[in-house]
């Protein structure tokens, strides 16, 4: 499974689950792999050329935004945003919650189509499609 981390979350989370999951995934932070200016649609349409990867944002404005949103539905990326409450929470409790949620997430990338989009949540194990 490859996972990208958006700009809005700590490139430190996706270093720290890249080094724990080496070998089995390939965990990514935006500004790791693109400029920080980039736009979304610049890097949704750059990953989409790579495959389907598991996105992980706090950017609800993706799944908003009508230009964005046609750009990620149409790819083979699988979305998954912060609750507002997870998203504004400490560093420590946004990483604590994506390894809880972790596998669901892994569930989800092997059975959903692309341009799924999901919410993740501050107390439930499981996800909440965005419509």
């Amino acid at each position: 499974m490859k996972v990208f981390f958006d700009h809005n979350l700590s490139p430190v989370i996706a270093r720290a689950l890249n080094e724990l999951f080496k070998g089995q995934h390939e965990v990514v932070a935006l500004r790791d792999k693109f400029p920080r200016t980039i736009s979304d649609i610049d890097w949704i349409t750059a990953l989409d050329r790579e495959g389907r990867w598991i996105i992980i944002s706090g950017d609800r404005r993706i799944t908003r935004n009508k230009a964005e949103q046609a750009a990620f539905r149409a790819s083979k990326h699988i979305g998954m945003f912060m609750s507002p409450g997870l998203f504004k929470s400490p560093v420590v409790k946004q990483a604590e919650r994506l390894l809880a949620l972790w596998p669901s997430i892994k569930t989800a990338a092997g059975i959903v189509q692309g341009g799924a989009m999901f919410e993740l949540s501050m107390s439930s194990l499981k996800l909440k499609q965005i419509k």
